[in-house]
């Protein structure tokens, strides 16, 4: 099983076997909020078809700030139409799921999730990308039989 983990937001952060990274996915002075989508579906199918995905993990959007929410649900909804038209498998995990993995508290802060992701050897850009990593360690654990 091939696994992209996402941790989606204007700042995605992304793991698959091979490599993790962040995409900042905000749009240019002058350009529309659509290229965001346009950018997203690009880099997935991008990694898709680099790495042979089969299965592909996501942080479920959620969160207090509804401008956020409405960035990733819009986010999500087109990698779902995504993976429909490339026959891609979804697994969805909250973000309480992800964190309880990493350190053993649901409730971890940022930084404790970029240190739990150095204590396995990786070095995260920030904690969009230390999130993809134990997103996909979640998820290779769980599904990647």
């Amino acid at each position: 099983m091939k696994i992209l983990a996402l941790d989606i937001a204007t700042k995605t952060g992304w793991k698959t076997e091979t490599a993790s990274g962040v995409w900042d996915l905000k749009p240019n002075r002058g350009e529309s909020e659509g290229m965001r989508v346009v950018r997203f579906k690009s880099k997935v199918k991008e990694l898709i078809d680099m790495e042979g995905i089969t299965l592909i993990a996501y942080e479920r959007p959620a969160g207090m700030h509804k401008a956020s929410i409405m960035v990733a649900s819009e986010l999500v909804g087109v990698l779902k139409a995504l993976c429909v038209e490339k026959k891609i498998q979804l697994a969805c995990y909250s973000a309480s799921e992800i964190k309880k993995f990493a350190t053993g508290k649901g409730n971890a802060g940022k930084p404790e999730m970029v240190k739990a992701a150095q204590d396995l050897g990786f070095s995260p850009k920030d904690d969009n990308e230390a999130d993809a990593i134990h997103l996909y360690n979640l998820a290779f654990k769980d599904l990647g039989k």
